[in-house]
């Protein structure tokens, strides 16, 4: 309802202004009108706006287009399959083109209270591969498109959120502008060759690392080291 009405006062304002032969607020009128038409029919916009279309409603912050996340939360044995209420949820996200995740707020809070060691030992016994707050991060960067890329220091290890798709060279300007502006070229290696070695030097020194230019287009758990000159 609150889409339909800003919706529908822009959609006037537009008409009105289109009246005076601009192109351009031509189509943005008819673009409204058609997305207005298919708000009112209860259709969830994110379902049916895209390419072009969102520049013109983009101002709008419209709530119906904005992704969503539906979580469901299950007592332990509903970790495993999946009750009535979790399956009508997944086709309500599957048709309104959302993410959906399932934990266990009860378990979560057994987690909290452990060390790393010991939530990796009672995820195992659960037989879990995350936890609850991992699967909700996890869906969240899905459904907003974003990576993780790391990169390591000898006083720190830090990572960073950017979009899927990002070139290195946009990357390296997530943390400056120098690196971007001077850069040179990216020595990479992924996590799961991180994890296999357990030491940047080792990765060197079985020449795991590879190197790779401006066009590079970054991946999900790359450990990235810039070298750059300005």
């Amino acid at each position: 309802l609150a889409d339909l009405d800003v919706l529908e006062k822009a959609l006037t304002k537009v008409k009105k202004s289109a009246k005076s032969g601009d192109k351009e607020l031509k189509i943005k009128s008819e673009v409204l009108e058609k997305i207005y038409n298919k708000a009112a029919e209860g259709i969830q916009l994110r379902n049916i706006v895209s390419g072009d279309d969102i520049k013109y409603i983009k101002e709008f912050n419209l709530l119906t287009i904005k992704p969503v996340l539906y979580v469901a939360n299950v007592d332990e044995d509903g970790l495993a399959d999946d009750n009535e209420y979790v399956s009508q949820l997944k086709k309500v996200a599957e048709k309104e083109n959302a993410g959906c995740v399932k934990i266990s707020c009860k378990l979560e809070s057994e987690i909290a209270e452990l060390d790393e060691e010991e939530k990796n030992e009672f995820l195992d016994e659960m037989g879990l591969e995350k936890s609850g707050l991992e699967k909700v991060i996890a869906g969240g960067y899905e459904l907003l498109d974003l990576i993780t890329f790391f990169t390591a220091g000898e006083k720190e290890v830090k990572a960073w959120t950017i979009k899927k798709n990002t070139k290195a060279v946009e990357a390296a300007a997530k943390i400056h502008s120098d690196i971007s502006r001077g850069f040179i070229r990216a020595e990479v290696c992924s996590f799961d060759i991180f994890k296999e070695y357990k030491s940047l030097q080792k990765i060197k020194e079985a020449g795991k690392m590879r190197l790779e230019g401006k066009e590079y287009i970054v991946k999900d758990g790359d450990i990235i080291y810039f070298r750059f000159n300005v």
